[in-house]
């Protein structure tokens, strides 16, 4: 039986009851969970943060805009196939020669095709219970990788390239399958209609605070203040890439490497701006609306 209790986060990752009932609702059900939003917003870390709470099996499978359904499920290798048949005819005759060494296919045996099936995450996850299977970034996949995972999403089941063998899953023993979706395209409604559907929605200031102080307890309050005023500052000038709040914990890991009484002066000179900011065009908006300070030399700061 797949493990279907109520998981709230852990001390490294908070997540919110919305996300935690879709989440449990998916497990209950048998069906993935599509996640969707912006990135930086967690999408990925939830089943990472879960497998690691639980001490679960993870499989990881990150989509590209090559990716195909023989990648993630399971491809026949072909080659290995084909020089250990020419292994097994070399044996033949060497045999009729009298020849005693025989050259090594490694134990597999062309007469036996799984030997030859390269299992991908997708038929790992399948074949073992209670473990947790990422798709990540579903939204770079052709538009028919999608589509072509309907099947197996609706039947639980996979069917191995060559050998025909069959790995299915009851909806009880399901993995707990995340896929998440930075929505740069849209996917097929007849996909979305096999998934419990959730969108995480950009955190607020307190969230905020209180993700921060998952990853960094011992962080000055002051500091940790500042930072995210700043933050929510840059969010709001319309750049053409809004820092997230991977960039804000990658500041602020910056940002305490210094001593507290200079780290308020460079939060407001931007200090580390490369941590937030990941255009050039984003960077020359940012620094024309700095305001000028009063330090020597007319440092800009943000207040």
């Amino acid at each position: 039986m797949a493990k279907t209790s109520f998981w709230i986060g852990s001390d490294q990752y908070l997540c919110d009851r919305e996300l935690a009932q879709a989440f449990h609702m998916s497990r209950v059900l048998g069906m993935p969970l599509l996640i969707e939003g912006e990135p930086g917003t967690g999408k990925t870390e939830l089943p990472l943060q879960y497998a690691k709470n639980l001490d679960l099996d993870l499989h990881v499978y990150p989509v590209g805009s090559k990716s195909t359904v023989d990648q993630f499920v399971a491809k026949f290798d072909h080659i290995k196939y084909l020089r250990d048949s020419q292994i097994e005819v070399l044996n033949a005759q060497r045999e009729e020669k009298g020849l005693g060494t025989k050259l090594s296919t490694g134990g597999r045996s062309t007469e036996i095709l799984d030997d030859y099936v390269l299992l991908g995450p997708a038929a790992k996850a399948y074949s073992s219970k209670n473990s947790v299977l990422l798709i990540d970034e579903i939204d770079k996949a052709p538009r028919e990788f999608p589509n072509d995972l309907l099947y197996a999403l609706s039947h639980r089941k996979f069917v191995m390239p060559e050998s025909g063998k069959i790995i299915d899953v009851s909806e009880e023993d399901m993995p707990a399958i995340v896929i998440t979706s930075n929505r740069e395209q849209e996917l097929p409604t007849a996909f979305k209609g096999r998934c419990i559907y959730h969108y995480i929605s950009f955190p607020g200031p307190d969230i905020m605070r209180d993700i921060v102080a998952k990853h960094y307890p011992k962080a000055d309050e002051d500091v940790v203040s500042k930072s995210i005023e700043i933050f929510y500052q840059l969010r709001q000038l319309g750049l053409e890439r809004a820092p997230s709040t991977r960039e804000l914990l990658n500041w602020l890991k910056y940002l305490q490497t210094f001593a507290k009484e200079d780290t308020i002066k460079k939060i407001q000179e931007l200090d580390g701006l490369g941590a937030l900011v990941k255009t050039q065009d984003d960077a020359k908006r940012v620094k024309r609306n700095m305001d000028v300070g009063n330090a020597p030399g007319g440092t800009h700061r943000f207040y």
